[in-house]
């Protein structure tokens, strides 16, 4: 994806799916859903579960025993979905079909969050694993702008950690 057009001048954050091993479990399957760029990005929260010990005869204090991890839906507000040709890409779409439609495997997707500087390059990046649409808000079609541009989409996913930009 190139440095101009729509995601160079309204967005702050770029998301790019790639499918868990590019496309091995199914070679017909694209193995990037395309990059997108979105102008808010939720719940990039990771909060980890604490059990509480009361261990015999220790008075002054209670041991404290990690859980499991626990992480928010990404939420993605306001952008598209593009290809390399800089048009939208009906693949999303296509996914979200497949899921709420019944396709077996279900396709999951990896990703990747920049959040972009004033100069557009990266400064923070978080990657999120195994990600399926939970919901997504559809475009409010204007045609006196022409913009086509997802609203919200909500991803429930299988983990997330912060990576080099």
């Amino acid at each position: 994806m190139t440095e101009t057009g729509p995601l160079a001048t309204a967005y702050r954050f770029r998301v790019t799916f790639t499918l868990p091993g590019s496309g091995a479990s199914d070679p017909a399957a694209p193995s990037r859903l395309g990059s997108g760029g979105f102008q808010e990005c939720t719940g990039l929260d990771i909060e980890m579960e604490v059990g509480e010990y009361l261990e015999g005869g220790r008075n002054d204090g209670v041991v404290q025993r990690v859980g499991r991890m626990k992480v928010a839906r990404l939420v993605l507000k306001r952008g598209m979905v593009l290809g390399g040709q800089g048009t939208v890409l009906p693949e999303l779409w296509t996914w979200i079909a497949e899921v709420t439609g019944g396709v077996r495997p279900v396709r999951r997707y990896d990703g990747l969050i920049q959040l972009l500087g004033a100069d557009r390059r990266p400064v923070a990046a978080w990657a999120f694993r195994r990600a399926l649409p939970a919901k997504v808000v559809g475009p409010q079609l204007h045609a006196r702008t022409g913009e086509v541009a997802i609203e919200e989409l909500h991803l429930a996913h299988e983990g997330l950690r912060m990576v080099t930009p």
